[in-house]
C-alpha cells in the first residue's frame, strides 16, 4: 500500500461550456501530517475535493486515498476519508445524536458498536445531543459536520473552509480537536482563507491558482520563499525628505520620525539597512522589523501566476 494518504496525479476537470477547472493537478498529502490546500476563489480547491468526495467526476488524470483508486475501488475510497464540505447540510428536524446514528447506519455500523455521545462531546455538542439540530447556533452546526465526518472513524479527513463564519472561541475549540485527531494520526486536509492558521497548523501546504499547482513545500520552506522584510527605524529628528539608498526597495515616513523601510533578504541584510539610515545623519532611537510570513508568499505567487 502507498505510503502517501492522497495521491493526486495529473489531476483535471473541465466543465461543460468549456471551463477547465483543474488543469493537470499533481501531489501527495504525505500520511499523519496536518497537509494546507489553499488558492484563491475559484482556484480549483472545491473542485479537487468533490472529485476525492466522489460529487464530481473528474475528466483526466488519477487520484487515489489510503491506496485506493478512487475509479477502481470507490467504496474502500470513500470509507478511507471524511469530509466536511464549505456548506453546512443538515436535516433541521434530526437531532445530533440521530444525525450522528444515521450516518453510521449508512456505513454499516451497527449500533451497538457506535457511541454517538462519545462523538459529541469530542466537538463539545453533548450537551446539544437531543435538541433539533435547526436550534444550534453556526458554529455548532459546523462541528456537528466535523462529527458527521469522523463517524466512521476514517483515516483521513478533508475540512474545507470550516471555520469560515466562527467566532474566535468556537475556532480554537475547532483547531484543539483537529490537533487531536492529528496526534491520533489521523491525516488532516484542511482548505482556509485565514492564512495565520494554515502557517501555524499545517505541517506541508500546496497552493493552487486557475487550476493549476503552483507550490507544494514544507510550510516553513514556503514562508523562507518571502525575501522582502520590512523595517521600522524610529529616528532623532522629523523627516522631512526620506534617505535614498541602493539597497532600500522602498521608504516611507510615518509619524514624522519613523522610517517604514522594505528590503529583500537575498540583496541586503537589516545591518546595511541601518548603516545607511546613520550614513544620512539620523540617529536611531528604535527599531523594528516584521518577519515575512505565509500571506506575504500566497500574494506574490497567485499574483504571478494571474
Amino acid at each position: 500500500m502507498t505510503q502517501a494518504a492522497i495521491e493526486i496525479d495529473q489531476l483535471c476537470k473541465t466543465y461543460a461550456g468549456g471551463k477547465r477547472a483543474l488543469d493537470g493537478v499533481s501531489f501527495d498529502v504525505p500520511r499523519g501530517t496536518i497537509f494546507g490546500l489553499l488558492g484563491p476563489n475559484g482556484a480549483g480547491k472545491s473542485t479537487l475535493i468533490n472529485i476525492l468526495a466522489g460529487l464530481v467526476n473528474k475528466t483526466g488524470g488519477r487520484a487515489s486515498i489510503w491506496g485506493f483508486d478512487i475509479d477502481q475501488h470507490p467504496r474502500n475510497a470513500k470509507a478511507s476519508i471524511g469530509i466536511v464540505n464549505q456548506e453546512i447540510v443538515f436535516d433541521p428536524f434530526f437531532t445530533p445524536k440521530e444525525t450522528l446514528e444515521i450516518q453510521a447506519g449508512l456505513y454499516g455500523i451497527a449500533k451497538r458498536d457506535f457511541d454517538a455521545i462519545a462523538l459529541l462531546r469530542a466537538v463539545h455538542l453533548e450537551d446539544k445531543a437531543e435538541a433539533y439540530s435547526r436550534t444550534l447556533s453556526g458554529g455548532m452546526k459546523r462541528r456537528l459536520m466535523v462529527a458527521k465526518a469522523m463517524v466512521h472513524s476514517p483515516p483521513i479527513i478533508v475540512l474545507d473552509e470550516p471555520t469560515a463564519g466562527v467566532d474566535v472561541e468556537l475556532r480554537q475549540q475547532l483547531w484543539a480537536y483537529v490537533k487531536s485527531l492529528n496526534a491520533r494520526g489521523v491525516t488532516v486536509v484542511l482548505t482556509t482563507h485565514y492564512l495565520e492558521e494554515a502557517e501555524e497548523l499545517c505541517d506541508r501546504i500546496a497552493i493552487i491558482n486557475h487550476g493549476q499547482l503552483i507550490a507544494n513545500k514544507p510550510t516553513r520552506e514556503l514562508v523562507g520563499m518571502a525575501q522582502e522584510k520590512v523595517v521600522e527605524v524610529t529616528v532623532d529628528r522629523d523627516v522631512v525628505t526620506p534617505p535614498e539608498n541602493g539597497c532600500f526597495q522602498k521608504i516611507d515616513v510615518k509619524a514624522g520620525r519613523t522610517l517604514v523601510i522594505t528590503y529583500r533578504k537575498d540583496q541586503a541584510n537589516a545591518g546595511e539597512v541601518l548603516g545607511a539610515v546613520q550614513g544620512a545623519g539620523l540617529g536611531i532611537v528604535d527599531v523594528s522589523t516584521r518577519e515575512a510570513d505565509l500571506e506575504d508568499v500566497f500574494l506574490n505567487l497567485t499574483r504571478s501566476t494571474g
